[in-house]
């Protein structure tokens, strides 16, 4: 791994069970969503529905783990759910899962069919390492609102990644920031695979990611730590 990734002491000590899988890839070929990222997409609520069998995402014991987490640090995880969970409720309602681009196609995918949060940053745009931390309150989270640039803030003591010129996403992995997300022209990626103990499943999720990006980008570096 070229980039460095660290989880702070102040997080580990309140999500003991905290784990992750990141995969960093180079020489990415993106574009517009395909027939077969489309294909991924369907088969991944087809998926999601059969290991639900019939029960709500919320109830799943991953996403139940998850709520605790983010119970913990004061988020509200009804109103702000985790990036797995959302896109899980997505998945089950009638207009299915959006479409994207292809590389953010796949790791919807992933997350939705193992039901495990997964992010996708561009390398070229994230500036020194990518840490997780509880906020002070100060930092910057660039994003966007009614079209117009817009700075916020994360509430303090709020779990955020950041690099070192900001938030990157915040409330874990609720809400990404349009900085460092992946464009059609992204060619170098990180993704971030995250889970709640041990029984996550992110070796599993990360292997059939790092596969799905090798068959899209014939000569890609794909690397799995």
């Amino acid at each position: 791994m070229t980039i460095d990734l660290t989880v702070s002491d102040e997080v580990r000590a309140l999500a003991p069970g905290f784990t992750h899988v990141v995969i960093e890839a180079r020489g990415l070929v993106n574009g517009p969503s395909t027939d077969a990222t489309a294909a991924l997409l369907d088969d991944a609520a087809r998926r999601l529905a059969a290991r639900l069998g019939g029960r709500a995402p919320h109830e799943d014991p991953h996403m139940a783990a998850w709520r605790a987490a983010y119970t913990a640090f004061g988020a509200k995880p009804s109103r702000t759910r985790n990036s797995a969970e959302a896109l899980a409720r997505r998945a089950l309602a009638d207009g299915g899962l959006p479409r994207i681009n292809a590389l953010v196609d796949l790791y919807n995918a992933i997350s939705v069919a193992h039901l495990i949060p997964v992010g996708g940053e561009d390398l070229d745009r994230i500036k020194g390492g990518m840490r997780l931390v509880r906020a002070t309150g100060d930092e910057d989270f660039v994003t966007a609102a009614a079209g117009e640039r817009t700075v916020e803030h994360p509430d303090a003591g709020e779990i955020v990644w950041c690099d070192d010129e900001g938030v990157t996403c915040r409330r874990w992995n609720w809400r990404q920031g349009p900085r460092t997300r992946l464009t059609e022209e992204s060619v170098n990626a990180i993704f971030l695979l995250e889970g709640m103990g041990p029984d996550a499943g992110l070796e599993a999720a990360g292997a059939e990611l790092a596969e799905l990006l090798e068959k899209v980008s014939p000569g890609a570096q794909v690397a799995v730590g």
